[in-house]
């Protein structure tokens, strides 16, 4: 988990109401975005939706820090901003967001809940090179065999090649935000994690335009055709996804502990699976809830283990955005 580098509260600000609004904005808010994307995407071409919801909550977000007296970033933290949010807004987010075609939104978040597992992974070999315990062996390996389960599943591959290409999709977007966390630790990174999550965005969505443009996104798009709920799915995105969540987020890292706030790695799948079935009519079925119990089971196991909390799971230690 990050690392914030603005002071801990007040204690006596910190109110129960506040810590569940809070809690319930990070656990809710995040594990509903899935959703919202599939219901943006479902007017608006995938990617230029994504650009446009970054570049607007990264303006945002970059406006607020600087009015706070946040320093004016160097070119060696946009340097690094425009390699983390490469990995994380095109590689990761922009996968999630093509997949959502093809794949319910409840089992892309399912599958994203394996981020973890390539953290360790991608850590153990390229990064610290720490060698994994066998606790989080053994996590790894339930985690990846909960990956298999949804395989050929309705809505990962048991629909044909497009369900599979995007679950295939789904998993290589993990792998490339697990990549961009770990870069992140070792990029020149400003201190405040509000700006150096906003310059990320800035980067990604900026990023995000051409890759549109190239692929005839922007040519496809009719105006007129886009509905008043894509609209506000992505307005939603932008305002409770992007802005007031992660400012929870942010605020809780400062009053609370890092395990208690990275529990919303578990809840948000759950969340996302609830969603999608009860407001979209997308398959719950028992296999999917296997698969999700393993997935998170898995995830537990590797957070719990003291090591891989220290070198492996906390992978926004100077502030990085959320993949959804």
């Amino acid at each position: 988990m990050p690392r914030s580098s603005e002071p801990r509260r007040d204690p006596t600000d910190v109110t129960p109401p506040k810590l569940f609004g809070a809690f319930a904005a990070v656990y809710v808010i995040w594990g509903s975005t899935y959703l919202a994307i599939r219901f943006a995407i479902e007017t608006l071409p995938p990617l230029l939706m994504a650009a446009v919801r970054f570049l607007l909550a990264g303006s945002v977000l970059y406006a607020w820090a600087r009015s706070r007296g946040a320093p004016r970033p160097t070119a060696s933290q946009w340097k690094g901003a425009a390699v983390v949010g490469g990995l994380l807004f095109v590689g990761g987010n922009g996968a999630v967001v093509v997949a959502e075609q093809w794949v319910p939104s409840g089992l892309v978040a399912l599958l994203v809940a394996a981020v973890p597992l390539w953290m360790v992974v991608l850590d153990w070999g390229w990064g610290s090179r720490t060698r994994p315990t066998r606790r989080v062996v053994t996590g790894l390996f339930g985690g990846f065999v909960g990956v298999g389960v949804l395989a050929g599943s309705p809505g990962v591959g048991g629909g044909g090649a497009h369900e599979l290409m995007g679950a295939a999709l789904v998993v290589l977007g993990s792998a490339a935000w697990a990549g961009g966390s770990i870069y992140a630790r070792h990029a020149d990174a400003p201190p405040r994690p509000r700006l150096w999550v906003a310059m990320q965005m800035l980067v990604g969505g900026a990023l995000l335009v051409p890759l549109s443009l190239s692929l005839g996104e922007w040519a496809r798009l009719d105006p007129a055709a886009v509905s008043l709920k894509s609209v506000l799915a992505l307005l939603y995105l932008v305002v409770f996804g992007a802005l007031f969540a992660f400012s929870a987020y942010i605020w809780l890292l400062t009053v609370s502990t890092p395990a208690r706030v990275g529990t919303y790695a578990y809840v948000n799948p759950v969340v996302a699976l609830i969603l999608g079935w009860a407001l979209a009519g997308e398959p719950l079925t028992f296999r999917s809830l296997m698969a999700a119990a393993i997935i998170v089971g898995s995830v537990v196991v590797i957070t719990g283990d003291g090591r891989a909390r220290r070198r492996a799971v906390p992978d926004r230690p100077k502030g990085t955005a959320e993949i959804r």
